[in-house]
């Protein structure tokens, strides 16, 4: 069974680290949350749960407004050949999460460490950073230090790199 945003926080208690959540309808689109999260400081994200051409499995951590070149990240993130999205069932089973609620903290439920979680070097340049917390109707927020805490207390040492995200144009 998948861990819920109740799990989440409480293991986030259990490390200290301080961390607060909003809740809101769901937030499907990058849009959709601009609109919807009010004046919440900080980084956001979008996430992207990709495979590559040998089945490794990674979640993308990119600036909202990023575009990313699915067909040149694999040379920023050592992934074998280009990248596609990784399936609904794969999202579900190993990262505990469904599509639209893709989140750095699914690797709450990844205890085989499947998934290599790649944060984008422009991102962890906020010092507070917003994700859904396993669900697309909240959003938790926390220090950049504070995630990387978490990451390697689930046993995921975070990969950061220069995705070459540009922003989208306006």
């Amino acid at each position: 069974m998948p861990s819920t945003p109740e799990d989440l926080s409480a293991e986030l208690g259990r490390l200290g680290i301080a961390h607060d959540v909003v809740e809101h309808p769901p937030l499907h689109t990058v849009e959709d949350s601009r609109r919807l999260r009010g004046q919440l400081a900080g980084g956001h994200a979008k996430n992207l749960f990709v495979k590559d051409k040998k089945g490794r499995l990674f979640v993308l951590v990119l600036p909202e407004d990023a575009i990313v070149d699915l067909k040149r990240v694999h040379e920023a993130i050592g992934a074998q050949g280009r990248v596609s999205f990784g399936t609904a069932d794969q999202l579900r089973e190993i990262w505990g999460v469904e599509p639209g609620a893709v989140t750095p903290f699914g690797a709450i439920n990844d205890a085989a460490g499947r998934v290599t979680v790649v944060l984008d070097a422009e991102l962890m340049r906020h010092e507070r950073l917003n994700f859904h917390p396993l669900v697309n109707t909240k959003t938790l927020g926390l220090s950049r230090e504070g995630l990387l805490k978490f990451l390697r207390a689930t046993g995921h040492e975070p990969m950061i790199a220069a995705m070459g995200g540009a922003p989208a144009p306006a």
